[in-house]
């Protein structure tokens, strides 16, 4: 495959691009499916041994169903792999710091670290932007035609992009897929007012940063180009590589640093969108096991109790009013999918439920002694507190002072530890599943991303100011459980230091990207909303 878009016409084929072609060592593909044979063994024991262990029985009926789910929710982080990825490893391609099989085994690997060490905060970011009534019954017929309908619009638009060869975000593509759905529901959900849809609030603050990401990584990566020429003087930082031969030894340790920083950073923000996805499918199908995290040791419980008190205290000083708990869930649902909530009557609701959840949860003396029955109302009264708690503190009339806001803050973290977990093993195969498809289909992105955004030969400079800018930006948006692109600001940082470096960037393939990043949202929440309405249409129909 000739580089007929860095060069003249008459120039020959890159050494990366030739490197494509390297032929592929007898032992890997065995290996690999050893790996993955393994890493669904171990994912099918653990969860009969989590089972197992609260006395739940899964049927096999229900166990096949849970296997399937996993499958295509695994297989989204596999396309994410091979999708996203290649991203983190074009630099080091076309500048020669590393060949294409090592570089791509090579982020493989820091993928897996990355997601290993990952926190979960920005999983459950996701999963929040949900309507409320689904995350309470997503063990039912409408919360699996859900699921499904979200893996299935995430993969489909993913392969489409991959195929022609765009780097799109399969953030974007989530995001876009939870929208539609939460927008189908509104639509087809009777007697909630045409509320119980997307929680916007939530979801504003998801989507500053998707269209924060482009503006990023194109100014930062151009900004620090030019601070790096600079600084450091140094010309060989603004060659393009002569041939297939590497980097001097300084400057290629920095381009494999950097793509390093890129996969781990990678890892730790995007396994984590697999990660909400199979706790949601795990709660549905083995709720006595999923539900609540049963590994909080009982020395907490009376921390919980303290800080369900106080915050109770909180609401009643602001008017809070007596009610029932059994009329008080019912209320509170109604409130959350009407994002009413500043009234007497709900912050009573809150109370209650706050109430009679603290007296159970207490009684029972930790959460790993829940018996069976009790878990899933325990962790749907969990979910009802704390989002209450989150958008009453939120609100803009709310007249409660600094202190007031952190005492409710603080309950709702210790509600959010009690629900919000990954066990070890949804991790091990959500890293195995993003590390693996790393190592394959990679070629598409990596042509476009090397060859088809600036117009001459990417420099040394401008593969380590955009791969830097990336790593930076994924992981402070970890810190803050925000999902962002690595595609947005790797792509666009490539652009950045184009222009910086004062190459012109290919119209075309500009045009492009910016179509791909316009139409993700809107195509995959139609994706995904057409396929929930289809997949409940099937659930009612068969009357599940």
């Amino acid at each position: 495959m000739a580089s007929t878009v860095l060069a003249t016409s008459s120039s020959p084929p890159s050494a990366a691009v030739r490197s494509f072609d390297a032929p592929i060592h007898p032992a890997a593909r065995p290996v690999f499916l050893a790996i993955v044979i393994v890493g669904f063994a171990y994912a099918g024991i653990s969860v009969l041994v989590d089972t197992q262990q609260v006395g739940e029985q899964l049927a096999f009926g229900v166990f096949a169903f849970l296997g399937l789910a996993l499958l295509i929710a695994l297989g989204f982080e596999f396309v994410n792999g091979f999708h996203d990825t290649a991203n983190a490893v074009a630099t080091v391609i076309y500048t020669n710091a590393l060949p294409a099989n090592v570089a791509v085994v090579w982020s493989g690997f820091f993928n897996f670290l990355g997601v290993m060490a990952s926190s979960g905060a920005v999983a459950y970011s996701i999963i929040t932007l949900l309507p409320v009534d689904l995350i309470l019954n997503v063990g039912s017929g409408a919360g699996f035609a859900m699921i499904f309908a979200l893996l299935f619009a995430a993969v489909i638009w993913n392969l489409a992009t991959w195929y022609v060869g765009l780097p799109n975000s399969s953030s974007h593509t989530l995001i876009g897929s939870v929208l539609g759905v939460g927008l189908a529901n509104q639509l087809l959900t009777s007697g909630a007012g045409g509320t119980s849809g997307v929680d916007w609030s939530q979801a504003t603050k998801v989507l500053t940063g998707l269209w924060m990401a482009p503006l990023i990584g194109f100014g930062a990566a151009a900004l620090l180009l030019v601070v790096i020429r600079h600084l450091t003087r140094n010309p060989q930082l603004m060659k393009p590589p002569e041939g297939d031969a590497p980097p001097p030894r300084g400057i290629r340790a920095l381009l494999i640093f950097t793509c390093t920083a890129v996969s781990f950073s990678h890892g730790s923000n995007d396994g984590q969108k697999g990660m909400g996805l199979i706790m949601l499918i795990l709660i549905g199908c083995a709720p006595t096991a999923y539900a609540l995290n049963r590994t909080i040791p009982a020395s907490e419980m009376p921390a919980f109790v303290r800080s369900a008190a106080a915050a109770d205290a909180v609401l009643v000083r602001h008017g809070a009013t007596a009610i029932d708990p059994a009329t008080a869930r019912n209320q509170l649902k109604d409130a959350l999918a009407s994002r009413r909530v500043m009234t007497p009557a709900v912050y009573g609701a809150t109370v209650a439920v706050s109430r009679d959840l603290a007296q159970r949860v207490s009684g029972y003396g930790s959460l790993g002694n829940v018996p069976a029955q009790a878990a899933p109302n325990i962790r749907n009264d969990m979910y009802l507190v704390m989002d209450a708690t989150r958008m009453i503190a939120a609100a803009p009339s709310n007249r409660m002072g600094e202190a007031e806001t952190t005492t409710l803050a603080d309950y709702r973290k210790q509600l959010e530890k009690g629900t919000r977990f990954i066990p070890l093993w949804v991790k091990v195969a959500v890293a195995l599943a993003l590390g693996l498809g790393t190592m394959v289909g990679w070629k598409r992105i990596v042509v476009t991303v090397g060859e088809k955004i600036g117009k001459q030969h990417m420099t040394y400079g401008m593969g380590a100011s955009a791969e830097l800018v990336a790593a930076a930006t994924i992981l402070a948006a970890d810190r803050f459980g925000l999902p962002v692109s690595t595609t947005h600001i790797l792509s666009s940082g490539v652009a950045g230091a184009s222009v910086a470096s004062g190459q012109g960037l290919q119209r075309r393939t500009l045009l492009q990207l910016a179509a791909a990043w316009l139409m993700t949202l809107p195509v995959a929440m139609l994706l995904a909303g057409t396929l929930y309405w289809l997949l409940l249409t099937i659930v009612r129909t068969a009357g599940l």
